[in-house]
């Protein structure tokens, strides 16, 4: 089922309610509405703290140095202008199909099944950089050493899809409880953190302070352009940021819930992403830094705390297996408003007695296994590759959503519907800047050359593969919008 104008009067008449809608969604029915207040505000943290983080600043900080702070600063506002108009359209209209929905209401079906599946791209290629990053994390203790990384991957997903078909109410409580750990573990890092540097602990053989930045080089000890080349990768850091919008629809009173935790977002991001980045290049020199491990795991095993880097990496495979969740989540809702409207499988928009769309979940599962045989075959390139593929997917989402923004503010303009008082400031000019930012996110991808240029080489192959889609479905697409007309 499409979106549908319902309401008796034109629709060029506003609605009396600001946050009023002339549209509905067939694929918001059927959910359960057991999202709680603390549910939504730690989903907004977990998806703003992620594997980007926990296991992507070390290669970064050991490429760019401490200038990798300026790539955080810089993409956690583009991150926050996207999760903020997101939040002035869900108040205007909640729906677990989300940009989905409104690009279905704002710029037809094509734009919802585009819309839709760069969104089921990101999400299925971030499924496969999680549960690769679990495996790499769980070789970190020794008894898993010699397992196959191929085999811990396959585990992880294991455990995650069964955990993620249970109920709503228990994937909300497992996320609250992810965020609980990783927001406790980023905040007892940065607390040590402080203290090794006003008391210039040795750490490893260094001593803490300005020297490991102004003795290695500098903010920029390579130059500017490897901290550029990067913006793809940190981009990947915040792709769980709009997941509290896709959580609107499975939540009461969304338009009390929802800027608060949006609006906290900003603040999250130059905490947690901006100061433990500047504090780890304060602890350690960049060098000591790598891709094989994460940050947090370096410092506490240098500092030579018993245990300490054992429990931190439990937690960075926290994040990854809470991303994984949230991935699986997003998509199964994603699927099931484009399922009702007939530009996706029939099967994925079906739901258990749970209020669970499990056929779209089974979906992103399916393309997890296809990242256990990445594993099999490349696992020392597996997370890189898919790394890549992901940012595509999740800047053709950031972008949609930008675009609906766009429309929406244009037909507000109009008179055709009222804004919500929540809005998104300085529009539309920050949607013009965002899409700006993009594309040039797109450009640096082609610049890094490597895996990034074969990636953004590949872009007509989805394009093409998109308008191929399409074609298939439009038929469909069309018979489901006439049943209702």
């Amino acid at each position: 089922m499409t979106d549908r104008v319902i309401a008796a009067e034109p629709l060029s008449a506003a609605p009396a309610d600001p946050a009023a809608s002339p549209h509905v969604d067939a694929g918001d029915a059927g959910y359960r509405k057991d999202l709680k207040s603390r549910h939504i505000n730690m989903i907004a943290i977990g998806g703003a703290i992620g594997t980007g983080l926990f296991l992507g600043a070390g290669g970064r900080m050991a490429s760019a140095g401490p200038s990798l702070f300026i790539a955080y600063a810089v993409c956690g506002v583009f991150a926050f202008f996207v999760v903020r108009a997101l939040g002035e359209l869900v108040l205007y209209r909640p729906s677990s199909g989300a940009f989905v929905s409104y690009a279905r209401e704002f710029m037809g079906e094509k734009g919802a099944y585009t819309a839709g599946w760069l969104y089921f791209l990101n999400w299925s290629t971030t499924a496969v950089a999680d549960i690769t990053a679990a495996a790499t994390y769980a070789h970190f203790w020794s008894m898993f050493s010699d397992v196959p990384q191929w085999i811990l991957a396959l585990i992880a997903l294991a455990v995650v899809l069964a955990a993620n078909l249970i109920s709503v109410r228990y994937f909300g409580e497992m996320e609250f409880w992810f965020a609980i750990v990783k927001v406790a573990a980023l905040v007892a890092f940065m607390l040590v953190g402080i203290f090794l540097i006003v008391t210039s602990h040795d750490v490893g053989g260094s001593t803490p302070g300005l020297a490991n930045i102004t003795d290695h080089g500098g903010i920029f000890p390579n130059g500017v352009m490897p901290m550029l080349l990067l913006v793809q990768g940190v981009v990947f850091a915040y792709a769980s940021v709009e997941l509290c919008g896709v959580a609107a629809g499975e939540t009461e009173n969304p338009e009390k819930i929802m800027p608060k935790a949006i609006n906290s977002i900003m603040w999250r991001v130059g905490l947690f992403y901006v100061g433990s980045v500047v504090l780890l290049a304060l602890i350690l020199p960049y060098t000591a830094y790598s891709g094989d491990q994460s940050p947090f795991v370096t410092v506490f095993d240098k500092l030579g705390v018993p245990g300490a880097a054992g429990v931190m990496n439990l937690v960075v495979l926290t994040a990854a297996l809470s991303s994984l969740n949230s991935g699986l989540y997003s998509t199964g809702r994603i699927l099931r408003s484009m399922s009702l409207a007939g530009s996706a499988p029939k099967f994925t928009g079906v739901m258990n007695k749970g209020g669970v769309p499990y056929g779209g979940i089974l979906l992103t599962a399916g393309f997890g296994v296809a990242g256990v045989l990445l594993n099999f075959v490349m696992p020392e390139d597996a997370f890189e590759l898919v790394l890549n593929f992901a940012s595509i997917g999740i800047i053709g989402t950031w972008a949609m959503i930008m675009v609906c923004s766009l429309l929406f503010v244009r037909r507000a303009g109009q008179g055709k519907l009222v804004r919500p008082a929540y809005r998104l400031p300085w529009a539309p000019y920050t949607q013009i800047v965002t899409l700006v930012f993009l594309a040039s996110v797109v450009v640096l991808m082609w610049m890094d050359g490597g895996i990034g240029r074969t990636t953004v080489n590949c872009l007509p192959l989805i394009a093409a593969a998109l308008v191929g889609g399409w074609f298939l479905v439009r038929g469909r697409v069309r018979r489901t919008a006439a049943k209702l007309d």
